[in-house]
């Protein structure tokens, strides 16, 4: 749609009603909802638990993540082997790969 050369809208665009909308009071109770959230601690995309785990607890999870660590860099190892990859850039990429993923997991304070 085009403008008149005088600048004035046609009907169509005429500029919506004074009276507020039939849910903004929905709206601004949900504003204020949002508002109070914020002054709690931010979560993440895990929501954040309300005790700590126990040290056995954490150890066991630690232990089994390590266990998924060497799975992975086993696994890695065998389909790069069965590509008759040279030996040398198979133990860089099991290595870095364990590495890296195993400092993910002791860095983690979730567990």
């Amino acid at each position: 749609m085009t403008t008149s050369d005088s600048g004035k809208r046609p009907a169509s665009e005429a500029p919506p009603p004074a009276e507020p909308a039939p849910g903004s009071a929905e709206r601004e109770a949900r504003l204020r909802e949002r508002e109070a959230g914020r002054h709690e601690r931010p979560q993440g995309m895990v929501p954040g638990r309300d005790r700590r785990r126990t040290k056995v607890e954490r150890g066991f999870m630690r232990i089994v993540a390590t266990g998924g660590i060497v799975g992975i860099a086993v696994l890695l190892g065998a389909v790069l082997v069965g590509q008759d990859v040279a030996g040398w850039i198979v133990g860089l990429v099991i290595g870095l790969s364990s590495v890296i993923l195993a400092a993910l997991l002791w860095s983690s304070r979730q567990l």
